[in-house]
Order: C-alpha cells, then structure tokens, then sequence
C-alpha cells in the first residue's frame, strides 16, 4: 500500500490531545499542525489569511481525515477545509474520536456527523463521504481499531472521491 500524506481537520481547543495521538499513529504521513502561536497570528491576520494557511496545507496531500469530536461539525473553517480538499479532488473521510482520552483522561460526547451540515450536488455530503465510529469499550481499544484501520479507509476514501 501506498503511505499517504494526509491533512488531518480537527476543532483544535478541545480535540488537540485526542488529534495527536491519532496523527502519531504514523500509519500515514500527516500535516504538522500549528502551534498555538502560529494558529494565533494566522486567526488575528484575517480569512484571507486563514485561506492561504489552509491551502498551503492541503498541498501535496490525498486525502483528509476530519477527526470529529463533541463540537466539530457545523465549524466554519471545518466546513471549509472539507470543501476545498473535496473540491480539490481528495479524499475526505471523518473518524470519531470522542471515545480517546485526552490529556486530562476524559472521554467527550459524540459529535455530529460534520458531512450532514454540508450540500454537495444536490445532497448532504454524507451520502457519499463516510463516517466512522472506532470500535471498542474502551479508549485503548478505540486507539487500536482506528490505528488498523485508518490506512485502509485513507484509500477508500480516495477510491470515493475518484467515482464521484
């Protein structure tokens, strides 16, 4: 299988712990994420300049992997990331990760599905792209399901995106 470069979109303030652990999976090779003060001047420079950032990142990557927490769906600059990588031609698949512990050992609520909040073609986004939710009681089992699963559903995300 090929290793992937993949964008990981997440909603940063409460899923940044549980978004790490997923990247460092190292399955596929992922975006560096900004740091706080990089995100902070980036923010307070405007949304053109929160748009160069988002391009700049999507460049030279397959797919994205929306990693959906409590507060996820329904995010402007989500939505936005999701948009371009599927207007680019990507792959676009989302992983919940409400069931991993962050730093402080808490588990968060499910989220929304972010692809129903977007239409595509006359349809919700979600009729074509999918969702998973990660197997397991418990937060090492969600960790493992996702770890072997994710590069399969990195390339069948792609295989998506080229039939539609």
């Amino acid at each position: 299988m090929v290793r992937r470069r993949v964008f990981y979109s997440f909603h940063y303030m409460p899923d940044n712990s549980r978004a790490s652990q997923v990247r460092n999976i190292g399955v596929v090779e992922g975006n560096r994420p900004a740091t706080d003060n990089d995100w902070e001047e980036v923010v307070g420079a405007g949304d053109a300049a929160i748009k160069r950032w988002i391009n700049g990142q999507l460049e030279g990557r397959t797919c994205t992997v929306v990693l959906v927490g409590s507060q996820t769906a329904g995010r402007k600059w989500i939505t936005h990331e999701i948009m371009e990588s599927w207007n680019k031609g990507m792959g676009v698949v989302g992983i919940y990760i409400h069931g991993l512990k962050d730093l402080n050992q808490r588990i968060s609520k499910k989220g929304n599905n972010p692809f129903d909040y977007i239409d595509y073609d006359g349809k919700k986004l979600s009729q074509i792209v999918k969702c998973y939710n990660p197997q397991g009681t418990s937060s090492k089992a969600k960790y493992a399901s996702i770890k072997s699963n994710l590069a399969r559903v990195i390339e069948e995300a792609i295989e998506i995106r080229k039939n539609n």
